[in-house]
């Protein structure tokens, strides 16, 4: 069961902080399936975000905020 830790309005405002720093993102594909890379949020929308790659990556750059909270999607600040 996914346990909620923050509120949605919390982690919109999280995401907002992030927007424009360099991150690494880790997005779980299933099946012990990952993939990682470096990138920036360049845009903030009210149903999702977007992340566009350092490098050439040709997979998955915008996510919803659902996608965060329940793990999807992990940002680390490098």
């Amino acid at each position: 069961m996914i346990k909620r830790v923050q509120s949605l309005g919390e982690t919109k405002e999280k995401i907002k902080s992030y927007l424009g720093k360099n991150l690494e993102i880790k997005v779980n594909l299933g099946r012990n399936k990952y993939v990682s890379y470096t990138g920036k949020i360049t845009s903030v929308y009210p149903a999702l975000f977007q992340v566009t790659p350092d490098e050439f990556f040709n997979g998955k750059t915008a996510f919803s905020y659902s996608e965060y909270m329940c793990g999807v999607v992990k940002i680390k600040e490098k």
